[in-house]
């Protein structure tokens, strides 16, 4: 089973970090978010990703190809190779990735089409964005998605807002402060499962979110899972810091590898 990750987009919100790279490369504990985002898919055995790349994707492409050389503080070459020496483990070893041109100005619809071709026929594929974590059980994800028998699934969450709430009555008097409280409504927290069948609904350059979904709706094939665990989208350099102080905490929910696999380099 594939992993299509949208990589592309500018992250104008973050331009503290994304004049030089793009927004995946943004680090959380020394290491990309995309490095985070695909060792959960790896976690789960699903190791063969597409990484729609567009606004400065070459960097994406050079942190992988690479990847020792940045790993490592201190490391020396003998015939072209690093040599050994005690921090000598390739963490992303059984990672097969397609790193695909979806261009630069490309919408997010528009990205997930220009990658059919490396989707087989028949084949069910996972699709996330470039900038969320979440300790989603992609198991889980994946059985709902084949009970409901549709063509795409979103994973739907509820985001804790960035505002304070203050309820009041009819007379103006204060009744309530809610510092930060979770959203009631569900949102698309992406982290999708789509048949196939889905490039029928995408046009070359459609928004998925307003475009490609709707039509899913229209024609009733699209189920959400309901996930009401950790989640959370690097969208601010706020969010930016929040998820740096949950990763050095040692509590970040999104951690499932083992500890060995995530050395200091």
């Amino acid at each position: 089973m594939k992993v299509v990750i949208l990589c592309g987009g500018e992250g104008t919100r973050l331009k503290e970090h994304t004049e030089s790279i793009p927004k995946p490369l943004v680090e959380i504990g020394g290491k990309p978010i995309l490095w985070h985002i695909m060792k959960i898919f790896s976690f789960y055995g699903i190791r063969d990703f597409i990484l729609c790349l567009g606004y400065k994707g070459y960097k994406i492409k050079e942190f992988f190809v690479d990847y020792e050389a940045w790993k490592y503080h201190d490391f020396k070459l003998m015939n072209g190779k690093v040599s050994e020496n005690k921090h000598n483990y390739d963490d992303i070893k059984d990672w097969n990735i397609i790193f695909a041109d979806t261009g630069l100005d490309t919408n997010t619809g528009g990205r997930i089409k220009r990658i059919e071709k490396y989707i087989k026929k028949d084949d069910i594929f996972l699709c996330t964005y470039g900038d969320g974590l979440s300790e989603i059980d992609l198991n889980k994800l994946i059985e709902f998605h084949k009970t409901k028998k549709k063509i795409a699934t979103v994973t739907c969450v509820k985001p804790m807002s960035q505002f304070g709430i203050v309820s009041l009555d009819e007379k103006g008097d204060i009744l309530e402060f809610q510092e930060k409280p979770i959203i009631s409504n569900w949102i698309n927290g992406g982290f999708f499962v789509f048949n196939r069948e889905v490039f029928k609904y995408i046009e070359e350059n459609d928004v998925l979110e307003t475009q490609s979904l709707v039509r899913l709706v229209r024609n009733n094939q699209i189920a959400g899972y309901k996930y009401e665990g950790f989640w959370a989208c690097m969208d601010t350099y706020k969010d930016t810091i929040k998820l740096n102080e949950i990763w050095k905490s040692g509590k970040s929910p999104w951690h499932k590898w083992s500890d060995n696999e995530y050395l200091e380099r």
